[in-house]
């Protein structure tokens, strides 16, 4: 289980979602639309993140208890959001609202994503919740913004 974890853990860095934008932007309908919203909502996940994790400076779990053991090496210092969890719930929220047979993978993406946050010791739970939230809403501002 671990390894599954850690294999969509890495893939959330962000290859995933490169690899996702392109295809999107290469063989949807209205794809290079699509992919540009998915792209700024990117840059803009990444903005709210960063600034959120060096505002709350949360340690991660790792670093409070020697009990647990990464199997992964954090891309940061700092716990508070979550944000491949953000990126996750945000960029899916966007991208199955265009293209609903997506949710067929995006869903179980997500998800195990967020989990493997928590799972691996890089997150506490209230981490994941609260990238949930911010992506979701971040989502939400995608489409006014575009409409």
């Amino acid at each position: 289980m671990q390894r599954y974890f850690a294999t969509v853990s890495e893939l959330g860095n962000g290859s995933f979602w490169i690899a996702l934008i392109i295809s999107i932007a290469m063989f949807a309908q209205d794809g290079a639309r699509i992919a540009l919203q998915l792209s700024l909502l990117a840059l803009c996940s990444w903005l709210i993140y960063r600034t959120l994790k060096n505002a709350s400076r949360r340690s991660r779990p790792l670093r409070r208890s020697y009990k647990i053991k990464a199997t992964v090496a954090p891309l940061d210092e700092f716990s508070f959001p979550s944000g491949h969890t953000l990126h996750a719930v945000s960029l899916s929220i966007v991208a199955i609202a265009y293209i609903p047979m997506l949710a067929i993978v995006l869903i179980p993406f997500t998800l195990s994503t967020a989990v493997s946050r928590v799972v691996l010791g890089l997150h506490y739970p209230s981490d994941v919740l609260a990238a949930s939230a911010i992506g979701s809403f971040l989502a939400w501002l995608s489409f006014l913004a575009g409409s």
